[in-house]
């Protein structure tokens, strides 16, 4: 059963570099990690509107998340340091299903956020093996990252990581919307977790609602985790 999203105000615990990205570690309070591939609302003091964070990481009494400070937002989420605090609004949304008989996690550039906590969560129903994963990045700088998530292959640019993706596994996705689309495309049965900019997280302001095979999905309603 998805628990209910819980908002409540958390400590920075740790600011990590991980290439250009942050691995931001805070206290979990009472707020419930849930279901990999869900996501949660952090908002920085001081500034107008949340962001959408997949959790990355769910170390002993905390929330990880891996982020790319791209804009002001992810700006001020990233220069948080330890002491400081921030609200956290979540869980969020839709999360993968783990019922799955041969997972392959896939992943490119920040979309590999969600995969860490996503394996270790296999790891459990499997016992203790992770599965196998295969991640594409821009740069070996970006590529940093895929320390994070175990058992993983890893391309660079200009290899595409669908050049990696075997047949007859189960795909459980995340990673910009081109890659997402070769993805469908190569494996129908696949679990995609799509990205978009969200106002409020939970159905209100219509800012994450996408155009996909001409319906529009509102992804922090019913995703952001959707069947390919």
């Amino acid at each position: 059963m998805t628990p209910p999203p819980r908002r409540e105000r958390v400590t920075v615990v740790a600011n990590e570099q991980i290439g250009p990205y942050t691995l931001l570690r805070t206290t979990r309070g009472e707020v419930d990690p849930g279901v990999p591939g869900q996501f949660f609302m952090l908002e920085a003091p001081g500034r107008i509107l949340p962001r959408p964070m997949s959790l990355c990481l769910v170390p002993t009494g905390e929330l990880a998340f891996l982020i790319d400070p791209i804009g002001p937002g992810t700006q001020a989420i990233c220069a948080l340091q330890p002491g400081e605090s921030l609200q956290v609004l979540g869980p969020l949304g839709n999360g993968f299903r783990l019922d799955v008989e041969q997972p392959l996690l896939v992943g490119g550039g920040i979309g590999i956020a969600p995969l860490p906590f996503t394996s270790q969560a296999l790891a459990r129903r499997n016992g203790g093996t992770p599965p196998p994963a295969v991640l594409g990045f821009r740069s070996a700088h970006h590529a940093e990252a895929a320390a994070l998530v175990p058992n993983a292959e890893v391309c660079i640019e200009p290899t595409y990581v669908t050049a990696l993706i075997p047949a007859g596994l189960d795909v459980l996705a995340c990673g910009p919307e081109p890659m997402l689309e070769a993805v469908r495309a190569q494996c129908p049965g696949s679990q995609l977790a799509w990205e978009a900019p969200m106002a409020c997280g939970y159905g209100a302001c219509y800012g994450c609602a996408v155009e996909i095979d001409g319906e529009l999905k509102r992804l922090c309603i019913e995703g952001p985790v959707l069947a390919a």
